[in-house]
């Protein structure tokens, strides 16, 4: 999946030149917590966060100083250093960066200007969209060995009782001889399934119920 099919667009942006006490307004208008800064040609020059804006702003009861300190320019707090992303980029690259730099946004540019953003709960949003936990149905783990074809024999397994496959999952095990596929499959009744993978010898590790699996 590529990043321009989960990313926000059009983006709520601001200017350099913008107030801190303009940017707190923005946030709570669109119930946000990043705000890219761009300059008159649309091109990313900075970011600032909720956090940032808060942290700038000086305790209520002193009210002098915080009136003074919502009238600074917000290029003044953001921040410069930007990771940003492309809208080709792979969603899974993208999920490396988060995870990598502790980021909770990720401004989207092509050709030198902003044109999306993606957030940490877009992020979720589509793991739980491809992983088709959102939807009802059934999971299943199976152990099988680190051999090439272990995926699309078991998948045929499940195919033969005209079951689809939401989506599959591939872990590693602690064993590196083995790996661990997750199905998520559209039954509600996995059980004929997980016998039938039995049958073929697979190792069911979930659901682990007692009498049915190993």
């Amino acid at each position: 999946m590529l990043v321009e099919q989960i990313m926000k667009s059009p983006v709520v942006t601001l200017r350099a030149a913008n107030t801190i006490a303009e940017a707190l307004q923005l946030l709570r208008t669109h119930r946000i917590r990043h705000l890219p800064v761009v300059d008159d040609e649309g091109r990313l020059i900075g970011l600032v966060t909720s956090r940032d804006l808060r942290s700038a702003s000086p305790p209520i009861d002193d009210l002098p100083k915080q009136l003074d300190d919502l009238q600074k320019p917000v290029g003044s707090i953001m921040n410069t250093d930007v990771i940003v992303g492309h809208p080709l980029d792979f969603v899974e690259e993208v999920a490396a960066l988060f995870y990598e730099h502790r980021i909770g946004c990720l401004p989207i540019v092509n050709n030198g200007k902003l044109v999306g953003i993606i957030t940490q709960t877009d992020l979720l949003r589509t793991f739980v969209e491809l992983t088709g936990v959102h939807q009802p149905g059934s999971q299943i783990e199976i152990k099988v060995p680190n051999e090439a074809g272990m995926l699309s024999k078991a998948a045929a397994i499940i195919s033969e009782r005209h079951v689809n496959i939401a989506s599959v999952l591939l872990y590693p095990d602690p064993d590196p001889n083995d790996k661990i596929l997750v199905f998520r499959v559209q039954t509600m009744n996995p059980l004929p399934l997980i016998r039938d993978l039995q049958n073929a010898g697979y190792h069911v590790l979930w659901p682990n119920l007692p009498g049915v699996t190993s």
